[in-house]
């Protein structure tokens, strides 16, 4: 088979297209065709080799899927742990999600790992509710603009950051109020609008003070992402007069079992809110996976609003694969 590989740690022009042996299917674990995938801020992390692949893992960049199943020729989309970004990946059988009804393998292939992310921290550990205010950070990133959508489906006032050529959309996503992180102050203006239940932060460090100020009483922090940095000073003094809680997860680390709960949530939970049209798939770009380069730098330069997706180039991503 064919796939991505790094020649070594660096800039995107360190992928490459090339030939690579076909991967093996251990117990428990089905064997897909991959028509797509979507590229992930950890894909850039890992080719820039800070972010290795859990052990056992696929040792090739992508984190999520679609495609056939090869032995039931089945339409299927997938969480992984790794491997996305080639003609074959191994999957342990409960990351499997079937397509949900009315959308392509294309836009399949953008959700396994958004859904996840998004419904295992707003749901599972931000316990978000209806008529709560929820505050996404980063709303213009795949991740994103799908918690801005899940958010409005759940009932709940969504605020969102992002940069002000993205308001728009994000507004008819769902998002009830949008802010500028670059030239306004969210903190000021979230505790104006009565402060935040439940706060889903991608930047991590360096918003740590602003989040806290930002919070609700009884609110509650999750972090999933550390663009702003690894490090940073809590004021428990601040968190407490707040009563508030700071948790910080990863989803691609999570043994097995853990995952296939999570996409078993996701399947019962999710995938009617898309169906029904409550959450539609925000692709930004459609890169073919030898190109993989040029996407890595579209989503480097975060002009991006939602997700990227890579096709594999000997799939027929509306029809299948060829005859």
């Amino acid at each position: 088979m064919r796939a991505i590989t790094v020649t070594s740690p660096g800039g995107a022009e360190n992928l490459r297209w090339t030939e690579v042996p076909d991967p093996g299917t251990g117990p428990g674990e089905a064997l897909v065709r991959v028509a797509a995938t979507a590229v992930n801020r950890a894909d850039l992390l890992q080719r820039q080799g800070l972010y290795p692949p859990p052990p056992d893992a696929s040792p090739y960049l992508g984190l999520e899927c679609s495609g056939t199943r090869v032995d039931t020729g089945e339409p299927v989309c997938a969480l992984l742990a790794g491997g996305g970004y080639a003609e074959l990946v191994a999957v342990p059988a409960g990351q499997l999600l079937p397509v949900p009804r009315g959308l392509d393998l294309v836009q399949a292939a953008t959700l396994p790992e958004v859904a996840c992310t998004v419904w295992s921290n707003m749901v599972d550990v931000g316990r978000l509710r209806a008529g709560e205010t929820l505050l996404v950070h980063g709303g213009g990133g795949g991740i994103g603009a799908f918690a801005v959508q899940f958010g409005r489906a759940l009932g709940a006032r969504v605020i969102t950051t992002a940069r002000t050529a993205k308001h728009k959309r994000l507004r008819e996503l769902g998002a009830d109020v949008t802010i500028d992180y670059r030239t306004e102050d969210f903190a000021g203006t979230v505790r104006d609008l009565g402060g935040a239940d439940v706060i889903l932060d991608v930047v991590g460090a360096s918003y740590l003070p602003r989040n806290i100020a930002a919070l609700a009483v009884g609110g509650r922090i999750v972090t999933i992402g550390l663009q702003g940095g690894r490090r940073a000073e809590l004021d428990f003094a601040a968190l407490m007069a707040k009563r508030g809680s700071v948790s910080a997860t990863t989803l691609r680390s999570r043994p097995v079992a853990e995952k296939a709960t999570i996409v078993r949530s996701v399947r019962d939970q999710v995938w009617p809110l898309i169906e029904s049209g409550q959450i539609t798939p925000t692709v930004d770009s459609v890169f073919s996976l030898p190109d993989a380069s040029d996407a890595h730098r579209r989503m480097q330069s975060s002009d991006h609003l939602g997700k990227i997706a890579l096709t594999v180039p000997a799939f027929r991503v509306d029809h299948g694969p060829p005859a």
